[in-house]
């Protein structure tokens, strides 16, 4: 009698076949058995079906009805889904909290745990859903180091609130806040701004970091474009997740896989995208950490090489019109491709993971008529890109500073010093910020949050008392994408590790100076190593566990914020 021993290995099952073929994988196959597989699904080329699900937000709350039309189509193009499910933390949620230090160490435990899942169970495939801030980037990092056949699915913005007959989102919410304790709205107000702000599941909707990343993901080439722009709650997002599920099927047994397509190219129209469409910091963040897994030589200067020459050709919020919904009404951001390919600043020959190239997708951009959400490039909203690279005596490793929504390159001004968020926060709403000041919040990097932690609650609190135009904001932190102003982030080397931010007080004055590309306080060398000198680390928040872990093996900003490993620190 014959038995599934004797069959031949199907070849696309390139890994997977060593967990589950012949006699001695009968131990395997009893336990994959025990969940419901049978010999029919196990001869089958296997594809990882992950999602990032969680009840604490709505960014992924839409993941495992999603999962079910992937796994369908998988299973329809002649393949075996695999479910399984990763770890996720809410910026918005825990903004302004000690939880937020969680926030960008999760990207790392993200990353890892999907490779962990995939190199031991030895998938041949994968499919990752993901949709909040850290999860597009360790999806990314995760697909770049395994390089098994595998595409990236964003699950969809959320719809924007309607306030007033007026449509918002959670950065408004986090303006309110500080105009509630400038006395400019009522407990009612704010209340009534909170319960109408995010109404259903997706992700922030403006083009804030989730919707940054989720372009990232479509301009990198690691997801099909058009399919992450669908609204998370659009009927159309059903049919997107099935379709992917047969193409990462088409992927397994052509053996696509992530590095054969992504290139320094691929990372290079990524930023293009960053920068037309007036997106996140922590796209500059996330796009070195990425590089650093698919082995591509990418750097800081890399992306202000391009984003100094590309304009700013989507109206999009926090600094726009439009929210990430409305591009998907006006064409999706294969017009952004489009714009960029008519000047020159697309790599038209780049490819995607379904095989197509940049060149084809902008030419087939379909555009609605009459829309407004991305304007010719010919007639660019801004000249440049909305994120820019400054170096200085107090950023020797350089510095983000976010340039969309605000016409201001030079800012001169005394230093109002804060050693954490929440002294920060407390001062801007007792009134002790004025205009002219540049408020400095440090010891809030990687290694000193540890974490970096995201500052939106004191950016809004700033524009919510009216001061986003006359006060400049600096730090060794991140900024949320939904943060608009004129704000410096990622000072690096940061405040914990002796990095001249550690040397600044009370009223020094600080330049910032987007022209020439520097940020510098009017000390001399001599008098910042003096102050350095007597300086004395802090003790750790946390000596064990895994935000110590982080702490002690985190890169600088200009890195990455990525962990390494001993080898590389050798």
């Amino acid at each position: 009698m014959s038995t599934p021993y004797d069959l031949p290995s199907d070849p696309a099952k390139r890994h997977s076949a060593a967990l589950t073929d012949g006699p001695d994988r009968a131990g395997a196959r009893a336990m994959l058995k025990a969940t419901g597989f049978t010999d029919e699904d196990l001869a089958k080329p296997i594809v990882g079906v992950g999602t990032t699900w969680i009840e604490t937000m709505p960014c992924n709350l839409n993941q495992r009805d999603l999962a079910v039309h992937v796994k369908r189509g998988i299973r329809d193009a002649g393949g075996t889904p695999m479910e399984f499910n990763t770890v996720a933390v809410s910026d918005g949620v825990s903004m302004g909290t000690s939880g937020m230090r969680a926030s960008l160490v999760s990207r790392e435990v993200i990353a890892d745990s999907i490779e962990l899942v995939c190199r031991g169970h030895l998938f041949d495939g994968l499919v990752q859903l993901c949709a909040c801030d850290k999860t597009n980037p360790g999806t990314a990092m995760a697909i770049g180091r395994l390089d098994i056949p595998a595409i990236a699915f964003y699950t969809g913005s959320i719809a924007p609130g309607l306030y007033r007959q007026r449509e918002v989102s959670i950065g408004d919410v986090y303006e309110g806040i500080g105009a509630h304790a400038a006395g400019k709205i009522s407990d009612a107000d704010l209340h009534e701004l909170e319960s109408a702000a995010c109404p259903g599941a997706g992700a922030c909707g403006g083009q804030f970091t989730a919707n940054t990343m989720s372009t990232i993901l479509d301009f990198l080439g690691l997801s099909p474009l058009g399919a992450n722009g669908i609204p998370a709650m659009h009927v159309a997002k059903e049919e997107a997740a099935y379709e992917i599920g047969k193409l990462a099927v088409q992927t397994v047994r052509g053996n696509v896989t992530p590095r054969s397509f992504v290139t320094k190219e691929s990372f290079e129209n990524a930023v293009a995208s960053v920068a037309a469409t007036g997106g996140s910091t922590n796209g500059v963040l996330h796009l070195v950490a990425i590089a650093r897994d698919f082995g591509i030589d990418f750097t800081i200067d890399d992306f202000e090489r391009i984003s100094a020459k590309t304009p700013i050709v989507a109206d999009m919020k926090p600094w726009g019109r439009w929210h990430a919904n409305d591009m998907y009404n006006a064409g999706g951001v294969a017009l952004v491709a489009r714009e960029l390919k008519k000047a020159g600043l697309l790599h038209a020959s780049a490819r995607t993971v379904d095989g197509r190239t940049f060149g084809e997708i902008a030419d087939a951009a379909v555009e609605t008529e009459g829309q407004t959400v991305v304007v010719p490039i010919g007639t660019p909203l801004k000249t440049r890109g909305g994120v820019a690279i400054l170096y200085g005596n107090l950023a020797p490793e350089g510095c983000a500073v976010k340039l969309a929504g605000h016409d201001r390159t030079l800012h001169r001004g005394p230093a109002r010093v804060f050693d954490s968020e929440e002294d920060t926060f407390a001062a801007v709403k007792a009134g002790n910020v004025v205009a002219g000041d540049v408020v400095v919040i440090r010891y809030e990097g990687p290694h000193g949050g540890p974490g970096m932690r995201e500052m939106l609650h004191v950016t809004g609190a700033i524009v919510g008392e009216g001061l986003s135009d006359s006060v400049a904001l600096l730090t060794d932190g991140r900024f949320s994408g939904a943060t608009h102003g004129f704000m410096v982030g990622h000072v690096a080397p940061e405040a914990s590790r002796g990095g001249p931010i550690a040397a600044l007080r009370e009223g020094d004055i600080v330049v910032v100076d987007v022209e020439n590309h520097e940020l510098n306080v009017e000390l001399t060398d001599a008098e910042i190593a003096d102050r350095l000198a007597d300086w004395v680390e802090p003790e750790p928040r946390y000596r064990r566990g895994v935000l110590a872990n982080y702490a002690t093996l985190v890169a600088s900003a200009s890195l990455g914020a990525v962990t390494l490993s001993r080898y590389e620190t050798e």
